[in-house]
């Protein structure tokens, strides 16, 4: 399952993931990662039946835990089909057939985001995940 982890500004600076995995003993497979100096923001994959253990670890050192169980959206009578989707996309979760219509594979996205900020038409969304 993915999790997002929002680290505030008042505790980025502490090693708590790590911490996290060395108490639970919970393996965090990290996608995406995004840190400055005001809030972290880390995309994970987590096996679901060790969910409970790493949020609880997680919660209690004050970093704030998200299940991303919302693939994204495709609003097919939006979308132009003009491929931007295509070019950003790290897991090719976009495709076109021999038609050149669009296909999505819900299955490969990470819920980066990148394509929802790509799309000229706002065809895309990540539900309420973002």
């Amino acid at each position: 399952m993915k999790i997002k982890i929002n680290i505030s500004s008042d505790i980025i600076t502490k090693p708590i993931m790590a911490e996290s995995i060395l108490e639970t003993g919970v393996l965090l497979n990290i996608s995406q990662a995004h840190f400055d100096r005001s809030c972290g923001e880390v995309v994970a994959d987590v096996d679901e039946d060790k969910f409970d253990q790493m949020c609880k670890s997680l919660t209690s050192k004050g970093a704030k835990v998200t299940k991303l169980n919302v693939p994204i959206k495709w609003d097919e009578n939006e979308c132009v089909e003009c491929g931007a989707c295509m070019s950003v996309c790290p897991t090719k979760v976009f495709s076109m057939d021999d038609a050149f219509s669009l296909l999505v594979d819900e299955s490969k996205c990470i819920q980066c985001g990148t394509c929802v900020d790509m799309c000229p038409h706002n065809a895309l969304s990540l539900g309420n995940n973002r």
